[in-house]
């Protein structure tokens, strides 16, 4: 299966599903920038970035933050790769990864924190739906070879 985006970046530049053609990608929907979890999950694919392009995966993290708050993520923690903004939640709803959630005694709507490995061709190789936030890259890597 293929779903389509097209989002723009931290920086205003528009990203879409096209622009990783021959790459795997994984796509990592995550709850807020600048969470504990949120900043676990992106320091540890900073951290094994290189490991990462080593095996031709592209990572791109999206969230309901704004441009401004992925901006500052992105410096505060020097992540190397793009984060896109879904305000609307448009695209989180379409990759069904858009939950009701209770945290505590509060119920909300939001991200549930998952993560798409897309073939080189731009299908839905495999769901992560339990993502370690210490130990993603493994889980990416793990994913792609299998």
């Amino acid at each position: 299966m293929k779903i389509d985006f097209s989002l723009k970046n931290e920086k205003g530049k528009n990203v879409s599903l096209n622009d990783f053609k021959g790459k795997f990608l994984a796509l990592y929907f995550y709850p807020k920038d600048m969470t504990s979890g949120c900043t676990d999950e992106a320091c540890n694919l900073r951290d094994n970035y290189e490991k990462l392009k080593k095996e031709n995966i592209e990572i791109v993290g999206i969230s309901m933050d704004d441009e401004l708050s992925h901006n500052n993520f992105k410096e505060m923690h020097a992540l190397p790769f793009q984060l896109l903004c879904d305000t609307t939640g448009e695209v989180s709803k379409k990759y069904g990864v858009y939950k009701k959630k209770s945290f505590f005694w509060k119920k909300a709507s939001g991200i549930k924190r998952t993560t798409f490995i897309i073939s080189q061709e731009g299908e839905i190789k495999k769901v992560i739906k339990d993502v370690d936030v210490k130990n993603h890259a493994d889980q990416i890597i793990n994913a792609v070879k299998e």
